[in-house]
C-alpha cells in the first residue's frame, strides 16, 4: 500500500480511534474491516462520523479506514470524528476555522469518575438507617 495517508488519533472515553485518511478516493468509510453503515448501526452516529468530512467538502472524494479500539458505539463514533477531523486539518489547514468553528476539533474530556473507598459507586453513599 504505497498510496499517501494522513494518520491522526481520536479520543473519547475509554474510546480510541486511529484514522487514515485517503486523498484520492471515492468517499468509503471502513471501520475495523467492516463498512460504515454496518459498524454504525444509528443514524445518529453515522451522522457524527459524517460530521468533518460534510463541514469540509470531502465526502465524496476521501476514503477512511479506522481501527477503533474501547468504549461503546456513541464513544467510538465520536473518537473517530475526532479523529477524521484532525485528519482534515493535516491534510489542509484551510479546514481548520471551519471545523473549529462547528467544534469538531475540541476532545470532550468527560470520562467515568472513579469509584471511591466507602461508597457503593462514585459517589453513591451506603444506605443509612436511623433505627
Amino acid at each position: 500500500m504505497a498510496e499517501k495517508y494522513f494518520q491522526s488519533v481520536g479520543r473519547r472515553k475509554s474510546a480510541v480511534a486511529q484514522v487514515r485518511l485517503f486523498p484520492e478516493g471515492n468517499g468509503t468509510i471502513t471501520v475495523n474491516d467492516k463498512p460504515m453503515t454496518e459498524y454504525f448501526t444509528t443514524p445518529r452516529l453515522r451522522a457524527a462520523v459524517m460530521a468533518p468530512l460534510t463541514q469540509a467538502g470531502k465526502v465524496t472524494t476521501m476514503n477512511v479506514t479506522v481501527r477503533a479500539v474501547g468504549g461503546g458505539p456513541v464513544g467510538q463514533s465520536d473518537a473517530v470524528k475526532l479523529g477524521i477531523a484532525r485528519a482534515l486539518v493535516m491534510f489542509d489547514a484551510d479546514n481548520k476555522p471551519g471545523l473549529k468553528a462547528q467544534h469538531l476539533l475540541t476532545r470532550d474530556p468527560r470520562k467515568k469518575e472513579r469509584k471511591k473507598f466507602g461508597k457503593r459507586g462514585a459517589r453513591r453513599s451506603p444506605q443509612w438507617r436511623k433505627r
